[in-house]
């Protein structure tokens, strides 16, 4: 058996995220499983390093897949670049090690939120980024992140959490 590591990009607005619900076709791991399971002939799992919500993008998220088929990482890349939608592409596939898990195995994850501050938003951008017109307060809006990430931090230290001594937050102005 062949487990296979995709890095995924898509833009998730008209999408209710990543998990699938039921036969829900709707969401980012449901539309690439139903194109998996076309070409390998097989039930396909796909297993994400982590879930978005309704309209949110990733632009680089990990996924990994089990398969009995004897396809090559390319003939993967190819058809899934031909029959997903425009808006989710699978930027590479590799044969990983069958123990692989993109959950599990996962190192890091960033978050990345975006603030116009204009007056007008950007029409290229609107989509991926929040528009606030007013001034912002830069200095509240340090102090919450502060306190965000202290309480981040306390939690990644807590005795019962196996991954106590990962740092889980960075904020970058």
């Amino acid at each position: 058996m062949k487990n296979f590591k995709l890095t995924i990009q898509y833009d998730g607005t008209k999408y209710k995220g990543w998990q699938r619900l039921s036969d829900n076709d709707d969401t980012i791991q449901g539309k690439i499983e139903n194109v998996l399971s076309r070409l390998t002939k097989e039930e396909i799992e796909l297993i994400g390093s982590g879930r978005t919500d309704a309209g949110t993008h990733a632009e680089n998220q990990i996924a990994n897949f089990k398969t009995n088929s004897k396809l090559s990482s390319c003939e993967i890349l190819d058809y899934c670049y031909e029959y997903l939608p425009h808006d989710i592409v699978v930027k590479s596939v590799e044969d990983v090690d069958p123990n692989f898990h993109s959950r599990y195995n996962a190192k890091s994850k960033i978050y990345l939120y975006k603030i116009c501050n204009k007056k007008r938003h950007d029409v290229f951008t609107r989509k991926y980024s929040y528009h606030v017109k007013d001034k912002l307060n830069i200095n509240k809006m340090k102090e919450a992140a502060e306190f965000f990430l202290e309480n981040m931090i306390l939690k990644a230290l807590h005795p019962l959490n196996p991954r106590k001594n990962q740092l889980l937050g960075k904020f970058i102005q």
